[in-house]
């Protein structure tokens, strides 16, 4: 599932491919992935306009649009990828990471398309039909981005209540963008079981996930995704920590398959 540097490098390429160029056409005719609009309802909002600047918290990114019009917001799901096609046949996207590679061209699972003027599109490809888009997002609900949390709101997120940490680290409204991957790198990272409660972490725990998730955010970001992080692999019955060799084990945390360390991660 697509977390946080994936969105980020679908925003970057929005942002190198996709601002500036008038829109002249938009397919918003699948009323699932762009409820809660009816047909036409975006593309009377968008055409004329352009999409001038790409923003993103979390796993949520969203467009200005230009002459003060409104937001498109863009949700990847667990599957979709944004593919900006120009008229001579190249293609720009953040990487394919779904089951099922797509040839290029290969259009089929377009599910939204702006058309350009200039005969290029902007598509969000999604084989799955996860996906979501929609006009003025309410991004505002979000917790602090993952990537740019600093320490006291790192430190307020983790502060009340009794959940397990990992629980807490995917819980959107504390703080955004980190998803179940993710968050099994974090807490190996930083040697800490993800079922601990939030309530019994240290200062030192609290930092030591603090710079666990920056290192991590920004490794993704770098090396192009969540499955470049050095404990994924290991994530599988049979696996062993690639730090000390002990077993991985697996257990569910908030209803989520969490493998750790079972040596260093014990408590």
């Amino acid at each position: 599932m697509p977390e946080l540097p994936e969105v980020e490098s679908a925003r970057a390429v929005i942002e190198r491919s996709g601002l500036g160029r008038k829109i002249v056409g938009v397919d918003d005719s699948d009323t699932y992935v762009c409820r809660p609009h009816l047909p036409g309802q975006i593309r009377d909002a968008l055409v004329g306009r352009e999409l001038v600047e790409a923003h993103r918290r979390g796993k949520s990114m969203w467009c200005d649009s230009s002459d003060h019009g409104p937001e498109l917001g863009i949700h990847l799901g667990m599957s979709a990828k944004i593919v900006i096609a120009d008229p001579d046949g190249s293609e720009t996207d953040g990487g394919d990471y779904w089951e099922g590679r797509r040839l290029p061209g290969d259009y089929r699972w377009a599910r939204f398309t702006l058309t350009f003027a200039d005969g290029g599109r902007l598509m969000l490809v999604d084989p799955r039909r996860l996906g979501r888009v929609r006009l003025d997002p309410p991004v505002e609900a979000l917790g602090p981005d993952a990537a740019t949390v600093t320490p006291a709101q790192f430190r307020a997120a983790l502060a009340a209540g009794t959940a397990p940490v990992k629980a807490r680290l995917l819980d959107q409204d504390a703080i955004a963008g980190i998803g179940n991957l993710l968050a099994d790198q974090i807490l190996w990272a930083a040697r800490i079981n993800p079922g601990r409660r939030v309530d019994r972490l240290t200062p030192d725990d609290v930092d030591r996930l603090l710079r666990s998730t920056r290192s991590a955010v920004r490794s993704a970001i770098r090396d192009g995704g969540v499955h470049t992080l050095k404990l994924i692999p290991f994530r599988f019955e049979g696996g062993h920590c690639p730090r000390d060799g002990a077993p991985m084990t697996r257990s569910k945390v908030g209803g989520r398959t969490s493998w750790w360390c079972r040596l260093e991660q014990a408590t």
